[in-house]
């Protein structure tokens, strides 16, 4: 039989108070934990929270701001925005593909290209968000689509602002193009400008790009849990891009356009008191409009086949030897550096040799041009003048000062890539070719030939520096203003560097370019008629070489190796308003035509018409050497 077990009550009591205040202290840690967990999320966290929960319901949609417009000095358009539509599809709504697209297609003429676009879009995008199928739809297709707009539901016409070129091809090269955003244009965006849908590529659109795209805006969408959007509750405008006035003229750009004619090449004009731009070409050009929403295939294969290479700019990225044009700095070089005096005289006898060699270099006349002078030297082209200044000032003065008017370096131009050019040197020639400098080198530079690279733009830089007597940066944007209401605000501009400590020295340098265009110059009959003043030089760079003492006829020769004509000068004389430079590939001569487009030109800046000179003149051919020269002639 079990003993019965007698229970305390006492104990049990006591060890249920113990055990209930356990609990109860339990209980309270919990609750404290709790309350200060939620005092952290109300209190401490609660700006952070409520940011999260306001971007759940919240979603930004960015604004994209007008772009920029682009004037020309007199205020005419060149680049601006104009309506347009595109054709954006949900799928959730449209349906599948099968339903809609054959329909489409019979409206809207839809390339193999945007069809993959859109698949691979709709691969990666929730259904409700729209996706562009087709960009610049036409007017046409816009009212075709209207009648049948109720049989294609989720499908719309969007408008937008699309970038126009008024005159694409006549600016191409100086104004641009913009394009889609690509993947590598968004790494260089920051996140608020990642909304454009279009970017400047070329020209002063890409030079100019910050201030033409202006600040993007957002509005404030309120979207359900599903992330469609309810209402806009909120907006931060836009800020529109700034408008740009350049200095270049609409009418002296056709002008210098037509006088090309049928020949390609490059020119620039510019007024040399302030370094404005007045024109500046690169030929051929091509429609900029072709880039806008992106260029086909075929447009672009087209362009790239081309031979004559229209989207090479020409201004900024290739150069040419300068041959003769080079001259009237080479003098101002000779008279600075004290090596030369205006009345010093040297004997041209049609043949130039260095001591002790058998080598020869010619003059532009076969006969030579007896005893000539610093002025008769630019006038006529001679150039045993200038092989004997460039051996007696040595080539490292005369690369000192042809560094000092800016040649193997750039302009600094407000345009992107321009190049360097070449100034021929010592150092250059030992690190392209391994080889040390000679006599007969300098003896070559010396009349613009050998290894010199210069562009348009350098070319037309120091001539003006002749003309005005300081050195200008080259610009093409004049003023700027951010709003059609605000007033224009002129860029500002570096000032002017002083070409040379003597203004005796640029006059004399002066007369001589003003001989040129007078009788017995070399550019003498395309100014016989011209009601103004004019001071240039003509040049002509070498692609084939004489045989023996055999003159070269270029017009035999294939375009590609015909001889590039250059002309450089500047009108009024006396008051300079406008410097050229002109450089036509395969043209010839210098002075048969390189100088009647320059003289239309001044005429279409300085008399508002560009006449038609008559006749025509004959500029010298830069002379080659008549025999094979030993290496210490070179």
């Amino acid at each position: 039989m079990r003993r019965r077990v007698i229970k305390n009550a006492a104990a049990e009591a006591d060890q249920f108070r113990r055990r209930a205040v356990l609990a109860f202290l339990g209980v309270l840690v919990a609750l404290g934990v709790l309350a200060a967990w939620y005092f952290r999320l109300q209190v401490l966290e609660h700006d952070e929270y409520v940011t999260r929960s306001e971007a759940n319901r919240i979603k930004l949609r960015p604004v994209v701001p007008a772009r920029g417009v682009i004037y020309d000095r007199k205020g005419r358009i060149l680049a601006d925005n104009v309506p347009a539509f595109r054709v954006e599809v949900t799928p959730e709504e449209a349906g599948p593909t099968e339903d809609w697209l054959p329909g489409l297609a019979e409206i809207f003429e839809l390339t193999a290209e945007e069809l993959a676009e859109f698949e691979d879009k709709r691969r990666v995008t929730r259904g409700f968000r729209p996706i562009i199928l087709k960009l610049r739809v036409t007017e046409d297709e816009a009212a075709r689509f209207a009648v049948d707009r109720w049989r294609y539901p989720g499908v719309e016409l969007v408008s937008y602002l699309n970038r126009r070129y008024s005159h694409g091809e006549l600016f191409s090269h100086i104004i641009g193009y913009v394009g889609r955003v690509d993947e590598d244009d968004l790494a260089t965006l920051d996140e608020a400008s990642r909304a454009l849908t279009h970017i400047g590529k070329t020209g002063l659109e890409r030079a100019y790009e910050d201030a033409l795209r202006g600040k993007v805006g957002y509005e404030q969408v309120e979207t359900n849990v599903a992330g469609r959007p309810m209402g806009v509750v909120g907006r931060v405008p836009a800020v529109p891009g700034t408008d740009l006035r350049l200095s270049v003229d609409l009418d002296l750009q056709r002008a210098m356009v037509d006088a090309f004619g049928e020949y390609e090449g490059a020119a620039v004009a510019m007024d040399p008191r302030t370094g404005e731009i007045l024109a500046m070409i690169s030929l051929p050009g091509y429609d900029t409009n072709l880039f806008v929403n992106g260029i086909s295939h075929k447009d672009y294969r087209t362009l790239t086949e081309n031979p004559s290479r229209p989207l090479f700019n020409r201004l900024v990225l290739g150069g040419v030897a300068p041959g003769s044009t080079l001259k009237p700095l080479i003098a101002l070089a000779g008279l600075d550096s004290g090596v030369r005096r205006p009345e010093d005289r040297v004997m041209s006898t049609g043949m130039f040799y260095l001591p002790g060699v058998s080598r020869g270099w010619g003059d532009s006349h076969r006969g030579g041009h007896g005893w000539t002078d610093l002025r008769k030297s630019i006038a006529e082209s001679v150039n045993t003048y200038y092989y004997q200044l460039a051996l007696d000032m040595g080539i490292e003065r005369f690369d000192d000062y042809m560094g000092r008017y800016g040649f193997g370096h750039p302009t600094g131009v407000d345009l992107v890539g321009e190049i360097d050019g070449i100034l021929p040197s010592p150092a250059y020639k030992m690190k392209t070719r391994r080889e040390r400098w000679y006599p007969g080198d300098t003896v070559n530079i010396s009349i613009g030939q050998g290894d010199w690279k210069v562009t348009p733009l350098q070319l037309v830089r120091g001539i003006a520096g002749i003309a005005d007597g300081d050195l200008r940066r080259p610009h093409l944007v004049k003023d700027q203003r951010v709003g059609f209401d605000a007033p224009w605000t002129p860029l500002p501009q570096p000032p002017g560097v002083p070409i040379s400590p003597n203004p005796a020295n640029l006059q004399v340098v002066r007369e001589g370019m003003v001989q040129t265009m007078q009788p017995g110059g070399t550019a003498w009959r395309i100014a016989s008629d011209a009601p103004y003043s004019m001071a240039g030089k003509t040049g002509t760079a070498q692609v084939a070489s004489r045989r023996d003492n055999a003159a070269v006829n270029p017009r035999s020769l294939p375009l590609h190796l015909r001889h590039r004509s250059l002309f450089v000068g500047f009108a009024p004389a006396e008051n300079p308003t406008i410097a050229v430079a002109v450089a036509v590939e395969g043209g010839g001569y210098g002075g048969s035509t390189a100088a009647p487009i320059a003289r239309k030109v001044l005429d279409a800046w300085l008399l508002g018409t560009p006449p038609v000179p008559e006749g025509e003149a004959t500029d010298a051919v830069p002379p080659t050497p008549v025999a094979s020269a030993p290496p210490e002639a070179r």
